[in-house]
């Protein structure tokens, strides 16, 4: 029967697992293993290091305490293991993440010298990156013929779960560390329990009027499944039998594929995670110097005078998590208004997002700052009043972001400089006029074309 290595990932859950229903496949004994790769662990921002130790611990919980846990190189830890064992294989599911790849390529290297197979099977993806492709072969760079595309490409139903499974143990497992300070920052449950039920309340309450909600961030209605989806402890496969044809269930599944959409192309083009992906807009003038980073440190803050922006971030800095249409806004405000490179942004999204996925967040970030997969992206300077007054009407998503202003009522919160005697006691100015700062930010995109 043997023994087999289970190499946990993104994949923090037991049911819907391939990778793990390969590795205990004729009843063999099978040890789950995480490696805190100090690569990864190091350049996470606080949230997302100690939501990954709370899944980590509920993942244990689930497993009867059989979860082993090493901290090092993947590349000495895996042979090591796999030694101790007497394995000969070891399953994962694939990534296809730049660091992520690479790695793997090297392990199974080390492995493979000492006569042990890394067996990949599935992936975090409904369609592993790479398996979509054009007429012609190439890649795809715009969103809506990749979704047609992937609906017709198809994907598995949900693997069949299994109560046969033995855990095999290991002696020299070491603790996980403790969790990081995180001050006032409240995270969502963690766990493929919690990920279960966010789901399951989701499609019972809000999944219907989807549709017309989703751009809401003052009803609060969308899913928060990003952060379960980024640490595999529901797959995305999972939700997807289960969506129907109603609007609110086909905008979801869109919503899906901008997911794996941006993991195709980061597959594709690795170095996009850094650099831009149209050359010619890496070009674009930025402002630097100090008054650069006055602006800088104020977006961070959530203190640039306008209210939709700053809850935006007040809200990040509070849960670690943003509303989607409020993403958009903030990272606009970053590239067109304040003229401020895209990565700058992105960094400081790492650093403190819960649901901080490489692909969905850089990507997400381009299309704002049209440098990604946007075809005409230059025109695209969303306005932080009118993008308030349209998806928070009444102005309860900015008081309940920032206190400052609760004492304003209705859409007028979304202007204080407008009010009689301008902004409440502790509200700051604003650092900057939109209308003048759109046109600026028109005028350099349009050299770049010229």
């Amino acid at each position: 029967m043997g023994v087999r290595v289970w190499w946990v990932r993104r994949d923090l859950r037991l049911a819907d697992n391939p990778a793990l229903l390969a590795a205990a496949r004729d009843n063999a004994s099978v040890l789950p293993l995480f490696v805190l790769d100090p690569a990864l662990w190091r350049p996470a921002g606080a949230p997302r290091q100690a939501y990954l130790l709370r899944s980590l611990r509920a993942l244990d919980g689930d497993l009867g305490g059989a979860l082993h846990v090493r901290r090092g190189d993947p590349v000495a830890v895996l042979p090591a293991v796999a030694a101790l064992l007497g394995a000969d294989e070891v399953h994962v599911a694939a990534d296809h993440g730049p660091y992520g790849a690479g790695r793997d390529t090297a392990v199974e290297r080390a492995l493979a010298g000492r006569g042990v197979a890394l067996v990949r099977t599935g992936s975090p993806y409904a369609v592993a990156p790479g398996r979509v492709r054009t007429g012609d072969g190439t890649p795809y760079r715009v969103y809506t013929p990749f979704y047609r595309a992937w609906g017709a490409h198809g994907w598995r139903p949900p693997a069949a779960g299994t109560d046969r499974l033995r855990w095999a143990a290991l002696d020299g497992a070491r603790a996980l560390p403790a969790e990081p300070d995180l001050g006032t920052v409240v995270l969502p449950p963690a766990g493929e329990r919690a990920a279960t039920e966010r789901w399951l309340a989701f499609a019972e309450a809000d999944l219907d009027g989807y549709a017309s909600d989703r751009d809401r961030p003052d009803r609060d209605r969308t899913s928060r499944l990003s952060v379960h989806l980024k640490y595999g402890e529901l797959h995305p496969r999972t939700l997807l039998a289960e969506l129907g044809d109603r609007p609110g269930h086909e905008t979801f599944r869109r919503e899906l594929a901008w997911r794996e959409f941006y993991a195709d192309v980061l597959h594709h083009q690795p170095g996009s995670a850094r650099t831009s992906l149209q050359p010619r807009l890496a070009a674009l003038e930025h402002d630097t110097g100090a008054l650069a980073e006055q602006r800088l440190a104020a977006w961070q803050a959530g203190r640039t005078g306008y209210p939709f922006v700053d809850a935006g971030m007040r809200q990040l800095l509070a849960e670690g998590w943003v509303h989607n249409r409020v993403r958009m806004v903030v990272a606009s405000f970053l590239v067109k208004d304040l003229h401020l490179p895209w990565p700058l942004g992105a960094h400081w999204f790492l650093r403190h997002l819960v649901d901080g996925d490489l692909a969905s967040n850089q990507h997400g970030w381009q299309w704002v700052a049209g440098t990604g997969t946007d075809a005409a992206p230059y025109h695209r300077v969303f306005n932080p009043v009118g993008q308030g007054l349209r998806f928070d009407p009444d102005g309860d998503y900015v008081r309940r972001y920032v206190p400052e202003l609760r004492g304003v009522p209705g859409p007028a919160v979304h202007e204080p400089w407008a009010l009689r005697g301008g902004p409440p006691a502790g509200y700051p100015d604003r650092i900057v006029d939109h209308s003048v700062e759109r046109t600026e930010a028109l005028r350099r995109y349009q050299q770049l074309r010229r």
